[in-house]
């Protein structure tokens, strides 16, 4: 099972245990040729072999971990977690062979971790909004502020706002938005990752643009 492979390989197998691995294959050849290319590293894990497995979370996480504090905006107290269910359905994917090898193995792994950490942001949102409602009665006054830190915090919330905006909209626009304007993937990347048509990829991106800024619109005028 992809899960027990994840769970024995990649978490086991530190970052020093692959380093003192590769140490002693060091013999003077090209370190190029002894660094597995992506599509090595794709064939091991449909193999199920463990031997890579150190590799493989190594290579990632990076990716995983920048896609994941570009949602979030921050290192949330369950970053972890979230981490180990990236490479969980990272895993899961390359073994599936869902992963067609048209993008990098990184890029790959970035797509995954956004909608890894967008299905916890939409949990958090409808949390919210039960916690909303049972504190609706509650008020506190809020202590005074400089004029720094109001700017500082009035960008903050803006930014969550956005973040907030984007978790309650539909999945495939949220992401196609978040993929293309913050993390910077072109309409051909994002079209391979989602596996969906560069005009579809397209018509998602300009629906999203769309839909956010009628709900920053909505909320402005409400407020």
């Amino acid at each position: 099972m992809p899960g027990v492979w994840y769970h024995s390989a990649v978490v086991a197998q530190s970052s020093k245990a692959v380093s003192a691995r590769l140490r002693v294959i060091e013999g003077g050849a090209d370190p190029a040729a002894r660094t597995p290319t992506d599509d090595q590293l794709v064939d091991a894990v449909q193999r199920g072999d463990a031997a890579m497995a150190g590799l493989v979370y190594d290579r990632l996480l990076g990716a995983v971990d920048h896609a994941l504090y570009r949602v979030f905006g921050r290192r949330e107290h369950d970053h972890d977690d979230l981490v180990q269910a990236a490479f969980e359905q990272i895993v899961l994917t390359l073994s599936r062979r869902s992963y067609a090898r048209a993008c990098s193995l990184q890029t790959w792994a970035s797509t995954i971790a956004t909608h890894v950490a967008f299905n916890a942001l939409r949990a958090r949102r409808r949390e919210r909004r039960v916690f909303d409602r049972d504190a609706s009665n509650i008020s506190e006054p809020e202590p005074p502020a400089s004029a720094d830190l109001e700017r500082t915090a009035g960008a903050r919330a803006e930014l969550e706002r956005v973040r907030w905006l984007l978790a309650g909209m539909k999945p495939e626009r949220a992401e196609t938005v978040f993929l293309h304007d913050v993390l910077g993937h072109d309409l051909a990347e994002i079209a391979h990752m989602t596996r969906v048509s560069v005009a579809a990829a397209q018509s998602r991106l300009v629906r999203g643009r769309r839909e956010l800024r009628d709900k920053l619109t909505k909320e402005q005028l409400t407020s």
